[in-house]
């Protein structure tokens, strides 16, 4: 079935959201007099959320006393500095002008909540260019459910086989697979250093955003 739409998960797929997380993190080591920790050791956390990105901030296990103050404070930070050094990997720009000029749809669907997801797409000018935005406020079940991705083609009354998604973890292939829809993996994202995503099973993995455009030129071209 020729390809009709693309949807992207949000962090680490189509944004680089970790400078915003790293930020927060080590404004609030400084803030307590603890020296900064590795960058990398942050953005290796952030598919595990800001449960993971506090515990290896402050080296704490979350059933420690003040974990969850240390969360909150976190996510507090986060809805009002969200979107400051976020932005779209590189490549991207280029691969959403050749999807639009190609005449097909675009849209997200993210684990991220609503109030962190929506300003984000609204403060980097992508909000009016994409078709839709489906969070974990709009279903019952996150990924790795398929129930965001069902909703989403629904919504674009498309059939899930002309729907190519596309995600840097193993909840998003899972879910897209089990949506019925055609799974990208891409490695360039927050892949923790013990994952591997050649190993998900997902239709294609690529390593950079342009790598998308052989797969959708190959994808228009099917039937």
């Amino acid at each position: 079935m020729k390809l009709k739409a693309v949807l992207f998960d949000m962090d680490g797929t189509l944004l680089d959201t970790a400078p915003d997380f790293i930020a927060i993190c080590q404004a609030m080591r400084t803030e307590r007099g603890l020296a900064p920790i590795n960058d990398q050791h942050i953005r290796d956390e952030i598919s595990g959320g800001a449960r993971a990105m506090v515990a290896v901030t402050f080296s704490m296990d979350p059933q420690s006393p003040g974990f969850e103050e240390l969360r909150l404070e976190f996510l507090e930070r986060y809805v009002k500095g969200c979107a400051i050094h976020s932005k779209l990997f590189d490549g991207m720009a280029e691969l959403l002008e050749d999807i639009e000029r190609s005449k097909l749809i675009w849209g997200v669907v993210t684990n991220k909540p609503l109030r962190f997801a929506e300003p984000i797409m609204e403060q980097l000018g992508l909000a009016q260019r994409s078709a839709l935005l489906i969070c974990p406020d709009h279903v019952k079940n996150s990924k790795p459910d398929p129930e965001p991705l069902i909703l989403a083609c629904k919504m674009l009354d498309l059939d899930p086989a002309s729907v190519l998604f596309v995600g840097d973890d193993l909840r998003d292939i899972e879910s897209g697979r089990d949506a019925g829809t055609r799974t990208a993996a891409v490695t360039y994202g927050y892949i923790h250093p013990d994952d591997n995503a050649r190993n998900w099973g997902a239709d294609v993995v690529v390593d950079h955003p342009l790598e998308l455009r052989k797969v959708l030129d190959s994808a228009l071209c099917s039937c």
